[in-house]
């Protein structure tokens, strides 16, 4: 949002030798070349200057999108907690047919953190992932983009401040927070910690009634869904 006058003494101060209207030029040609967005259009947007890195991979979540099967899309959020003297991060990766958990402490949310807990969820998760959608943090771009690609899923980015679209993550969470957290004796460091999550994600996903499952646990719910699927063909 700055122009040629800010610029400009900032860029002499750090010892180029420029002046504001070169800068100015500078400006112009970036922006008939279509790299940076003019000030005023700027301001009539809310959302146009919102800086993102380019996307190699992710795609913009279609609207009405909902999944109709286990790992059709998996919703990922990030927790800010705090522990004993610290904060962290704890990563939540949930299915929202399923309604199965899986989770991770961090130090940082970072893009390495992100995908080595996708590397997790793909490995915890008791059906085969689809797609994976994520709100627009920085966290979930770069290594974790690169990931998702390598690994053939499909990931869906959140539009701009609709926080409802990840609504089932976001309940999960409340779950995470509330009946794990403000409970259980926190260590304060996330590798004494992670373990005491993995036993509360088996309670969840094993042995916690859930309410939009008509009181089944969610492991129950995916064995009687899958006990339902019909066999598959042997003819060729």
């Amino acid at each position: 949002m700055w122009g040629k006058a800010k610029l400009g003494p900032l860029l002499r101060d750090q010892g180029f030798i420029v002046s504001d209207a070169t800068v100015g030029r500078i400006l112009k040609a970036l922006m008939e070349r279509g790299l940076i967005q003019p000030v005023p259009r700027l301001r009539k947007n809310p959302y146009a200057h919102r800086w993102s890195a380019k996307r190699k991979h992710a795609v913009r979540l279609p609207k009405g999108l909902k999944p109709d099967k286990p790992g059709g899309v998996v919703q990922i959020d990030t927790v800010f907690i705090t522990l004993p003297g610290r904060a962290i991060k704890h990563f939540t990766a949930y299915d929202p047919v399923a309604r199965w958990t899986v989770a991770k402490a961090f130090n940082r949310a970072t893009a390495r953190s992100a995908s080595l807990f996708l590397e997790k969820v793909l490995a915890e998760l008791p059906f085969a992932v689809e797609a994976i959608q994520v709100d627009g943090g920085s966290e979930f771009k770069a290594e974790f983009e690169e990931a998702c690609q390598t690994k053939g899923l499909v990931l869906y980015e959140l539009p701009p401040k609709s926080p409802k679209l990840n609504g089932a993550v976001e309940r999960c969470n409340g779950a995470w927070r509330y009946e794990f957290y403000a409970v259980y004796d926190l260590p304060n460091s996330v590798d004494a910690l992670n373990p005491i999550l993995d036993s509360f994600q088996h309670l969840y996903n094993h042995h916690r009634p859930h309410g939009a499952l008509a009181g089944m646990t969610p492991a129950r719910y995916l064995a009687k869904l899958q006990a339902n699927e019909p066999p598959p063909s042997h003819m060729c």
